[in-house]
């Protein structure tokens, strides 16, 4: 039996898993009679999953995923031309070690956010680092950054590491000169050393006209459109259908 004081010793490094792994095979007889090596090597394995689940979810808490319940297992594709075998690569995570990036494109409740967020959950569940926001939001966020000094680089320089960013909405409203010199900024931080998926409902040959056009519209439309992994989530209303098949 551990006493109170290996308890505490535990518990104050940050191995409270161990405690209460401990006293699991205390309550369990078919683990008492097990060897010292093998009680060890279930604890070590017990102490793991719960570290690791935990990590989990703080990664998906701090992801602030739209939809934080999506997962791949209900993604719906029937009758919506989604291309099955190079999305379940896309689940795999590989794309983000290859810093390459995804364009989700389709009509207002196509499932662009489910799907993103998804993938978003993917990478959580790969220990990925990701954060998921509204271009609207991520755009007031500039705005209000720029009344105190210095913040508007804090700002770039924390979304410009994020290995994962989601931004959802993407061009849905007109970009000012100096939310595009932002956008550019950002995009140059992260273009080739982290991944970012876009939600729209525009086609690439949009892009240039929506962002304002010039030289830097071209920059963030030449590292984006016509590189990363683009896919279409086609017209049918995910909404109207879930809604549907409910009743």
């Amino acid at each position: 039996m551990v006493n109170e004081e290996t308890r505490r010793k535990l518990r104050e490094l940050n191995l409270g898993e161990a405690v209460a792994g401990l006293e699991m095979q205390q309550s369990e007889p078919a683990t008492i009679g097990l060897s010292f090596d093998e009680r060890l090597q279930r604890l070590v394995d017990y102490i793991y999953q719960e570290k690791y689940n935990s990590r989990i979810q703080r990664l998906v808490k701090a992801a602030r995923l739209r939809f934080p319940q999506a997962n791949v297992q209900d993604v719906h594709y029937k009758g919506r031309g989604l291309n099955q075998e190079l999305l379940a690569g896309l689940f795999s995570c590989q794309y983000i070690s290859g810093h390459q990036s995804i364009i989700l494109q389709g009509f207002t409740g196509s499932g662009k956010t489910y799907l993103a967020c998804a993938l978003g959950k993917q990478a959580c569940l790969h220990q990925i680092r990701t954060r998921y926001i509204r271009l609207p939001d991520l755009l007031m966020e500039y705005s209000d950054a720029a009344l105190v000094p210095g913040k508007q680089k804090q700002l770039l320089d924390r979304y410009g590491k994020i290995p994962l960013l989601i931004i959802d909405e993407w061009l849905v409203s007109d970009i000012s000169d100096s939310e595009l010199y932002f956008l550019f900024e950002l995009m140059e931080r992260r273009s080739d050393s982290t991944s970012t998926i876009f939600c729209t409902q525009y086609r690439k040959e949009d892009w240039i006209r929506r962002l304002g056009e010039g030289v830097q519209a071209e920059a963030v439309v030449d590292r984006y459109a016509y590189t990363a992994f683009w896919i279409e989530t086609g017209s049918m209303n995910m909404r109207e259908y879930f809604a549907r098949n409910a009743k």
